[in-house]
């Protein structure tokens, strides 16, 4: 069966699969408006949500399905001690497909060995967030018609960025990208991200510290919040902070035709001046996470029982080791302790990815 955690799950071919039909659904909603008739999506988010749950749900009542769920976990058998796994083998009976947004990395993982229906990880901590990595991919398509061949700068929080630590996997595999990162020294990308990612996958990738000495160059830039609570320094934060703020003088750097994306919500890393930029295109982008979303749900279940569509080989062992990241799913739950050796040679936890030792 076909789950997406990790957007490396699904393969280039159906990325682009489920870009196409996306693009499709935006030209004729019509065609699809009872398409998910007499199906259900079950929306369990365990932390607060707006855009995302709002999304999928948005996006089964277009395809003409129902939506059960919780969007407070204090209002489920969580609040009794219920697991993961136990809900989602309780869910799996009323639901067609879950998607799930859990605090604990690793637990849509966790939740998809135990399925019988396709789960969609809508954001597990920091570790990944694949559908909003769809949805960047279809809004970097529609802004600049292709994909390939795109300089995108990264620039904010790239060591805790979940939406950017997906969309780097994802774009590692198309054609003659480029990948600047624009981070305080203390969000920057994590190694084995880069190790990972832009070794091990051959993507062009470079630190700089400023966006006006790369703005020029950029096809896309992807802002994301620079978090105050992440700087044991306040002084140090006060220090970059504006470093890492758009604005019209900087947007007037840009190429005429280059695109501003976020995931939001944002607080002031873009001024609201640069929303009258018709580069600005961050709130075309939620509308595109619906389509998208639409066009995965239908996928996923139309993949359900082909065998071709199945998930990728893992390559995970068992281990006594514990996970160091208090946040993995492993470190609340009775899960078994999985390892896997990264690209550096690092031992590293198979549900959260958590650097464990070394080789």
């Amino acid at each position: 069966m076909k789950h997406l955690i990790d957007p490396t799950d699904l393969t280039k071919a159906e990325t682009d699969e489920i870009l196409r039909l996306a693009s499709d659904m935006i030209l004729d909603r019509g065609k699809y408006q009872d398409r998910m008739a007499h199906r259900r999506l079950a929306t369990l988010f365990y932390e607060p949500s707006t855009r995302t749950r709002l999304s999928f749900t948005s996006a089964m009542m277009e395809l003409g399905g129902g939506v059960l769920g919780f969007s407070d976990a204090g209002s489920s058998s969580v609040s009794k001690g219920e697991t993961v796994q136990d809900t989602v083998r309780v869910v799996s009976c009323f639901a067609d497909v879950i998607a799930m947004r859990h605090h604990l990395e690793g637990a849509p993982l966790a939740a998809a060995q135990v399925s019988p229906v396709p789960i969609i990880n809508a954001g597990d901590g920091s570790h990944s967030h694949p559908t909003q990595t769809l949805t960047d991919l279809l809004t970097i398509q529609r802004e600049l018609g292709h994909i390939d061949g795109i300089t995108i700068g990264f620039c904010g929080d790239l060591r805790f960025g979940r939406t950017v630590h997906s969309l780097i996997k994802a774009l590692a595999r198309y054609d003659n990208v480029e990948v600047v990162l624009i981070a305080p020294d203390e969000l920057r990308l994590p190694d084995y991200i880069r190790q990972d990612v832009c070794g091990r996958m051959g993507v062009s990738c470079r630190e700089v510290k400023t966006i006006e000495e790369v703005m020029p160059q950029l096809d896309v830039l992807y802002m994301t919040r620079v978090q105050k609570e992440r700087f044991l320094d306040e002084d140090e934060f006060d220090r970059v902070k504006d470093s890492f703020v758009l604005d019209n003088a900087r947007m007037s750097l840009a190429k005429e035709k280059m695109a501003v994306l976020h995931p939001l919500p944002r607080v002031n890393e873009i001024l609201p001046e640069v929303d009258a930029d018709p580069r600005a295109a961050y709130f075309r982008q939620v509308e595109n996470g619906k389509f998208v979303r639409m066009a995965l749900i239908c996928k996923l279940l139309e993949w359900k029982d082909d065998p071709a569509h199945g998930m990728p080989p893992k390559d995970d062992g068992i281990s006594d080791v514990r996970c160091p990241n208090h946040r993995c799913i492993s470190n609340s739950e009775a899960v078994e302790h999985k390892v896997r050796y990264g690209a550096d040679g690092s031992l590293r936890c198979a549900w959260c990815d958590a650097r464990i030792s070394s080789k």
